[in-house]
Parts: structure tokens; sequence; C-alpha cells
């Protein structure tokens, strides 16, 4: 009868181990592996010889090209949603261009001043297609759709819940354009602008 009740136990101190576990990745987020160099995994030059980068534009941004910049804008992607949910834009502030760098800084502000702290994990990404690309003088653009599946939600101070929910997964729908100048032989990509 007492060995029963203590394999009872075991099950139950496991529940709660496993629940406790589930309860800090949704607080704390996951790591993925992208987090320390997405500089580098963005910036980068759609040539085949290495030791030259070539200057970008609508004639050789071909297949092998538009494949290689996808790699680099979903790392992009999910670690700029993960930075600005964390409040921390110091890793991404390359990656993103000036007009965008300042609204996020305000809305993280914002979100301070009246005590909120966002919660958000990175469940990843379903899809990310290239809508269109074009030049614009000097500037050449690339518009991505993505479909990320995302938990995430708003407390307040108190930890009370002011929208999301902790535990729902949810998918959302983004539309980002990327700039990298043509005259340029540097191979940095920069978030102009997000659609929701």
């Amino acid at each position: 009868m007492n060995y029963s009740f203590e394999y009872i136990d075991i099950i139950l101190l496991a529940m709660i181990a496993g629940f406790i576990f589930l309860r800090l990745r949704g607080i704390l987020g996951k790591k993925t592996g992208h987090e320390e160099n997405v500089g580098a995994s963005f910036g980068h030059d759609f040539s085949t010889e290495k030791e030259k980068p070539q200057k970008i534009d609508e004639t050789n941004f071909d297949e092998k090209a538009k494949e290689e910049f996808l790699k680099g804008a979903k790392i992009a992607y999910e670690t700029i949603i993960t930075s600005f949910a964390a409040g921390d834009l110091k890793k991404i502030k390359d990656l993103l261009d000036k007009n965008v760098l300042n609204e996020f800084n305000e809305a993280i502000k914002d979100r301070k001043n009246k005590g909120l702290i966002s919660e958000t994990t990175f469940i990843g990404i379903n899809s990310a297609n290239i809508k269109n690309f074009n030049q614009s003088n000097n500037m050449f653009e690339v518009t991505v759709d993505f479909v990320s599946e995302i938990i995430s939600c708003v407390k307040d101070k108190n930890k009370n819940l002011v929208s999301g929910s902790p535990d729902k997964i949810k998918k959302v729908y983004d539309t980002w354009k990327f700039s990298r100048d043509i005259k340029s032989l540097s191979p940095n990509w920069f978030l102009i602008q997000i659609k929701s």
C-alpha cells in the first residue's frame, strides 16, 4: 500500500516539474542559437566570388540570391521580434533603419511608462516569401511576407493580464520591407517598414 502512494507522489512531482518548466519557458522564451551573430547572417553579398562583394540590383537578384536573402531575413525577423519584446534594441540596431529604430524606441518607452511587461515566446516561421523587389533611386528594396507562430501577452506591473494569452499560440501575418544601397559594397540590409 505504501509503495502505491510513493508512485503517486513521484508522478505528481513530475507533473509539477513539467508545469514549472513550461511556465518558465513561456516567460523567458527559448534560445534558438541565432542570437549571437544576426548581423553576419543578414549582412551578406549575392556574389559567387566571396572575396569580391558584388553590388546588388534587379539584374543579379536571381533565385540563388533570393534564397540566400530569405535565410538572413528569417533570422533577422525572429531576432528583431524577440529583442523588441524584451525591450533590448542593442543587438538589432544595426538591422534597423533610423525611422524604424526611433519608432521601436518610442514604443518601448511608452510601454515602460505605462508599467507594462511584454512576454513573448517565438515558436517558429511557417513561411517567408518575397512579395516583390524593386530599385528606387540608389536603394534596392525587397518586401517579404512572413507567417509565424508566437505566444505573446502583455501584463501590468502587478502581473495582471492586459492583452494576449500566455498559453495560446497565435498565427501572425507580417509584411516587412528591407533595403540596401546598390552603390555600396557593404552587404548589410536594413528593415525600413513593417505592416501587420
